[in-house]
């Protein structure tokens, strides 16, 4: 009796420390559509959202996308944007095939005449990056704040073996899409070593931008 106390016990702590450790949602809206959101910025709560902590150089936005009225509102992930207080760094979501896919994302900075690499067979930083070159935070779409002109191309990796996390990225991404109904999942931005206070996501639509806040 005795021992199935104690069981009883630690199961009912258990479940008041998950409680305890149960991410805040944030929400915000306007005329056309409501979108809510908790963002994953340490490595052990990416571990427990995707099985990887993606080397620590990804934060997970979880949004919920929801369209007010009967509008219909066009998904885009590119409309998205994370930005950063602790050094004003933005960057747009990385796709699934970005961070674990073959080959790899080959950044060049102009003036400089080197590049950095930044892929899933960067072996000085393990798997999945970091998408970082000359001080400069590379978003999805490709930029950086080091000088002179930056290109993004794409190294051919056909022998390259897939990470099996590639498929758990892409089954829990937001889809790209239209649609008058809510709309869930994840957007996988490049930036690490941020806390939640810090950060701000910016989503463009075609009423305004909104921005929500993490603290």
């Amino acid at each position: 009796m005795r021992s199935l106390a104690i069981v009883a016990g630690v199961t009912v702590a258990a479940v008041l420390f998950a409680s305890d450790k149960k991410i805040p949602l944030h929400s915000t809206e306007n005329d056309l559509v409501e979108i809510t959101a908790t963002a994953l910025a340490d490595r052990e709560a990416v571990h427990q959202e995707l099985g990887s902590d993606l080397g620590g150089h990804y934060i997970l936005v979880q949004v919920r996308v929801s369209p007010k009225d009967g509008n219909k509102v066009k998904i885009d992930r590119d409309d998205f944007v994370l930005r950063t207080d602790r050094d004003g760094q933005r960057t747009t979501p990385f796709a699934p095939s970005q961070i674990a896919g073959r080959g790899a994302l080959v950044i060049t900075q102009g003036g400089s005449g080197g590049g950095g690499y930044v892929g899933p067979s960067d072996t000085g930083y393990g798997p999945y990056g970091p998408p970082i070159m000359n001080g400069g935070l590379m978003g999805g779409g490709g930029g950086s704040s080091g000088g002179g002109e930056t290109r993004t191309t794409i190294k051919s990796g056909a022998k390259d073996k897939v990470d099996p996390i590639l498929d758990v990225l892409k089954e829990k991404i937001l889809p790209e899409k239209e649609t008058d109904v809510p709309v869930s999942g994840l957007l996988y931005f490049p930036m690490e070593k941020q806390k939640l206070k810090d950060l701000e996501l910016i989503y463009k639509t075609p009423e305004g931008k909104l921005t929500l806040r993490f603290k």
